[in-house]
Parts: structure tokens; C-alpha cells; sequence
């Protein structure tokens, strides 16, 4: 009898159970409906990443500039679009021809978008897996099944077109190793993440001072030559086999002149919703403020047009001083700092958790350059914080609401807009019932009171938003067939995206110190017990 269990215990944690047969179906089904949906130039660079690993030696791979959109992620994944140029090349021999530009037949669009679900299935098992070990599996479960059909992923991977599912999957499996205690397991494929997307850089001070505390030193702080040579050795030896080849050709400084472009400005074409859009915001507003009551405030006349219609280039402010690449990494080291101090000090999986989510939420709000789809790096591991407590949940809440919605822009039809628009609402609906129902806390003072009015005003706040962009282009096309007014109505085409970024901006920065606070306040004593639990 007890044989049969075992044996109908390792049945159930082999197959997916019906539930997840459910959501692999109904998520597939949602992305191939989605296959004719509107691609952005990302989907033409990854054709041609294709082209150029099939088609060229690796010593041209980082050197051709047959078309714009030349390879500048690091070599993993220039050896994963390699792999994947190889059936491509049988689909359709068209799609791997370098000079074939802009291809769009349906050959590769049904290619492209299969990759992308098809890969997506390494964040599915390992979300599984932290169904199989949580402490309360029914409240993964419904974690877990969230992130699987996030919407980020829906909109930059299924309709935008990017690959951020797979990575993610590999992110969330070396969290799961650090959960489970395999953190020797958890270094390694952190290792093998940055060697596939060097944007992952903004977690690395999290895992180095975790691992270091928690694997390489003993409580009593003593270093662990075995671990320590062991990790060190690990990381090496995952470096060099993605780098080997390029450093054997002389060719590293051409990699790295391609994975960091610092000529570019202090804000993406559509500004990130973080610290320095609001910056960038005050500056448009102390300008017009110069402009209409003739205050003198020494405005720079090169920052005057700089920023006004989101173009990319150089930030210049016009009212305010100019922000350098050294003051953004100051400002997210110094942020950066306070939370390593706490987690070398209480290095549990709870506080690397925390701190992880915390260090890539720094680098967003006050990094250099910041994209919008960046976002990602804080709504997926908070995600796993959700239902910790009801100060963690509210925290999710307001970043996951003001993190999906400005990813809206990303969708420039209005098909695709509804349909993002309407799967992140019954989405949200679908998390924010049952999980608010867990994590209820019953408010303490008056202080808490006021707080959670003012919270679920600002997040009300997106339905005027969303109506306010959806009926702007139609008032702004009506308003330039009238001659007066046709100049104006040109003047003001960016303003949509301003409003959308800042009003976001305001809920992430405001997530940011939430977090901070509620993790620089966390009991230890708590998370030292929920770590010998997990």
C-alpha cells in the first residue's frame, strides 16, 4: 500500500494536474489569437539576430551593421538565437537571409511568435515548482498562475514581441534554488541569466551580497573556503564559455562598445515612469511657467525643444540642473547600500527576496537610459511578496497597476490596446480577489485610514487616465481640421504619453517607499523563522 502512494505521489508531481492544464491551454490559445496582432522593430531585430548568427561567422556576430538593428545582447543569447536560426533556416531559408530586411511573410511571423511560447515553458515549470514547495500551496498556486498570464508578458512578448518570458524563467528558477537552499545552484544560473541579458545587472548586488553572507561565510563569519571556491569557480567557468570565444578574437571591447551604448539620453523616447520623469516633468512645467508670466530663471535655450516630444537623444533641461550618468549611479548606489547593509546583516531567502526586488526597483526609478518594458525587473519578484502580508500586498498592488499601465503605450492600435486593457483588468480582478481575502488587516489608526483613501484614490485615478488617453487623439483630429487652433493641437501630441508616464510615476516611486520602509521595518525574528520553514 505504501508503494502505491509513493508511486501516486511521483504520478502527481509529474504530470501537470488539471488546473494547469487549464491555464497552459487557455494562455496558448490567448497568444496564438494573438499572432496577427501589431509587432514592433523588436520582432525585425530578433529576424535579424537570426539571420546574422545563421549566416555569418562568429567573428562578424558583433561587428555587422548590415541592417540598424545590430546584436547587442551578450553571446548566451546570440548562441540561443543561433539554435534557433537552425530550424528557422528549414521553415523558411528566406528568414535567415541576411540581406532580407524587414521581412514580414507569415512564415516567420508564425515562427517568431511559436519561439517565444515555446520557450515560455521554462517559466511555467519552475513556477510549478514553487507550487511543489511552498509553505501555503493553494496561495502559490494562485501567485504562480498570475505571473504565468502577467500581462507584461502578453504585451512586450506576444504582441510587442521580446523573449522576457524565457529569461524570467531562468530569474524565477534561481530564486527557487535560493528558496530551496541550493544556493551554489541559485549563483550559477544567475550567472547564466547576465550572460543571456546584461540588464539582470540591476539584481547582481543583491545576489553578491547574499551569497557571499549566506554561503561563503559561516554565521559566525568565517569564510567557507570550499563554498567560496566552489561559487567562484562556477561563475568563472559560466563567463568564459560565453566569452571565450570573443576574448580569443581580441573582439571584447567591440561586445562591450554594443552592450552599453552610453551615448544615449537620461530618458527613453517614451519616458519610464520613474524619478526622472517627474524631473523631466517639472522642467516642462517651470518652463511654460517662465514662458507665460516672463519670470527669469536663466532657462537654457538648448533644453527649451529637448524632451518636448519624446525623441531620443539627449536629456537638456531648460529650467533645472542636468543630470549626469555619475549622479544616477550615485543615486542608485547610494539606495542600493542601505538595503545590502540590511541583507548582509539578515541574509534569509525573505530578505534577498525583498532586497533583490529593491535593487532592481533602485536602478529603475534613478538608473541611466531607463526602457519602460525595465519594469518587469520589480513586478515579477514582488510578485512573489504579494501575499506575505496586507503591507506587501497594498505595495504590489499600487506598483503592479501603475507598472502594467504604463506599459499601454507599447500598443499603438487600438485593437491591441482594448485587448490589453481589458486581459489586464479581468487579470488584476482574477489576483486582487482572492488574495486580498488572505491578507486582510483590519486598519490600526486614523493615519492608516487617511492612507488607504488617498491609495485607492490615486489608483482610481487610472480610469480617467485611460479615458483621457483614448479620447485624446480623437479631440486632437477634430481639433486640426479648425485652422486656429491646427498648430496647437500639433504642439501637444506628446502629451498623452507625458500624463500616462507621470501619473505612473508617481504610483512607482510611491511603491518604491513602500517598500523600502516596510522592509528596512521587517521583524527578523519573523523572517529568521519563515527561512527554517522554507
Amino acid at each position: 500500500m505504501q508503494l502505491e502512494a509513493d508511486t501516486s505521489s511521483a504520478s502527481r508531481t509529474t504530470w501537470l494536474d488539471p488546473s494547469a492544464w487549464d491555464i497552459l491551454i487557455l494562455s496558448t490559445v490567448i497568444k496564438v489569437l494573438l499572432f496577427p496582432a501589431y509587432r514592433s522593430t523588436d520582432f525585425e531585430v530578433h529576424r535579424n539576430w537570426l539571420a546574422i548568427t545563421h549566416s555569418l561567422p562568429i567573428s562578424q556576430w558583433y561587428y555587422d551593421t548590415t541592417s540598424e538593428w545590430t546584436l547587442d545582447y551578450p553571446p548566451f543569447f546570440a548562441y540561443f538565437e543561433k539554435i534557433l536560426s537552425i530550424p528557422a533556416s528549414f521553415v523558411d531559408p528566406k528568414i535567415v537571409d541576411l540581406n532580407n530586411l524587414n521581412y514580414d511573410s507569415w512564415s516567420v511571423i508564425l515562427y517568431q511568435r511559436t519561439t517565444v511560447i515555446v520557450t515560455e515553458l521554462v517559466l511555467g515549470a519552475v513556477l510549478l515548482k514553487f507550487i511543489r514547495g511552498a509553505v501555503d500551496p493553494p496561495t502559490q498556486r494562485i501567485i504562480s498562475a498570475s505571473l504565468f498570464l502577467h500581462p507584461g508578458f502578453l504585451i512586450i512578448d506576444h504582441i510587442h514581441f521580446q523573449y522576457n518570458g524565457f529569461m524570467f524563467g531562468i530569474l524565477l528558477w534561481s530564486i527557487l534554488m535560493a528558496r530551496n537552499g541550493s544556493k551554489l545552484a541559485s549563483g550559477i544560473l544567475f550567472a547564466v541569466l547576465l550572460n543571456f541579458k546584461h540588464i539582470y545587472m540591476y539584481l547582481a548586488p543583491a545576489y553578491f551580497v547574499y551569497l557571499l553572507r549566506s554561503f561563503c561565510l559561516s554565521p559566525s563569519g568565517q569564510i567557507e573556503i570550499k563554498n567560496f571556491l566552489a561559487l567562484a569557480n562556477a561563475v568563472i567557468a559560466v563567463f568564459i564559455s560565453s566569452l571565450a570565444p570573443f576574448a580569443l578574437m581580441g573582439q571584447i571591447q567591440q561586445l562591450l562598445s554594443r552592450l552599453f551604448p552610453f551615448t544615449r539620453g537620461l530618458n527613453h523616447a517614451y519616458w519610464a515612469p520613474n524619478a526622472w520623469a517627474l524631473v523631466t516633468a517639472v522642467d516642462r512645467v517651470l518652463l511654460k511657467y517662465a514662458k507665460s508670466t516672463g519670470t527669469d530663471l536663466h532657462i537654457n535655450l538648448a533644453g527649451v525643444a529637448s524632451t518636448s516630444r519624446g525623441l531620443v537623444g539627449d536629456t537638456v533641461f531648460a529650467v533645472l540642473p542636468n543630470v549626469k550618468p555619475l549622479h544616477t549611479f550615485t543615486i542608485t548606489l547610494a539606495l542600493q547600500s542601505i538595503i545590502l547593509i540590511k541583507l548582509w546583516f539578515h541574509p534569509t531567502y525573505k530578505s534577498f527576496l525583498t532586497a533583490l526586488t529593491l535593487c532592481g526597483y533602485s536602478s529603475y526609478l534613478f538608473g541611466w537610459h531607463v526602457h519602460e518594458k525595465a519594469v518587469l525587473l520589480i513586478l515579477i519578484p514582488l510578485s512573489l511578496l504579494a501575499a506575505e502580508r496586507h503591507a506587501y500586498f497594498r505595495t504590489f498592488v499600487i506598483a503592479t497597476v501603475a507598472g502594467i499601465f504604463s506599459l499601454f503605450p507599447l500598443l499603438f492600435t487600438p485593437a491591441e490596446s482594448n485587448i490589453g486593457v481589458l486581459y489586464s483588468i479581468l487579470w488584476f480582478a482574477l489576483l486582487y480577489l482572492p488574495l486580498s481575502k488572505r491578507v486582510y488587516e483590519f486598519p490600526k489608526s486614523l493615519s492608516y485610514v487617511i492612507l488607504d483613501v488617498l491609495e485607492k484614490t490615486y489608483l482610481g485615478g487610472f480610469v480617467f487616465l485611460q479615458i483621457f488617453v483614448a479620447a485624446f487623439p480623437v479631440v486632437a483630429s477634430w481639433n486640426s481640421r479648425r485652422d486656429e487652433i491646427h498648430n496647437s493641437g500639433n504642439s501637444m501630441e506628446f502629451l498623452p504619453l507625458m500624463v500616462t508616464s507621470v501619473y505612473c510615476a508617481v504610483g512607482m516611486v510611491w511603491g518604491f517607499m513602500r517598500l523600502i520602509f516596510i522592509y528596512l521595518h521587517e521583524d527578523t525574528t519573523y523572517q529568521g523563522q519563515l527561512s527554517t520553514i522554507q
